[in-house]
């Protein structure tokens, strides 16, 4: 018996799965949120001290970025955890290995756009 497979081309919902019917995602407008984020996180101006380091050292790695990725944001409640997320992501996506950096953001991007994510 001949078993069948999964489509490799199969979109995920993952990034608007937990919106309502009346409830839409997140969009911008000339890079300005037109929409509340759904979950709260601390603007680089108002971070405190061990989230203010972490948002400074992110800076200090990043000088042509303007202010923390919004995907890392989400972690602004709980700093430990957002160095952890951090250190492991960085492990992972920018070091080198088989793949270089240009190859794994060209790869994220992909998945991202097949699962309809702006991250």
């Amino acid at each position: 018996m001949e078993r069948r497979r999964r489509s490799t081309t199969r979109r995920s919902t993952h990034c608007t799965r937990s919106l309502t019917s009346t409830q839409r995602p997140i969009r911008r407008d000339n890079d300005a949120m037109t929409e509340s984020p759904r979950i709260a996180w601390v603007e680089d101006d108002q971070a405190t001290g061990e989230l203010a380091e972490i948002y400074g050292a992110w800076r200090a790695q990043n000088p042509d970025r303007e202010g923390m990725p919004e995907i890392l944001k989400c972690f602004s409640a709980r700093p430990d955890f957002l160095a952890q997320v951090m250190q492991a992501s960085y492990g992972l996506h920018f070091t080198e290995g088989h793949l270089d950096r240009r190859q794994k953001e060209a790869i994220a991007t992909y998945v991202s756009a097949l699962n309809r994510c702006e991250y």
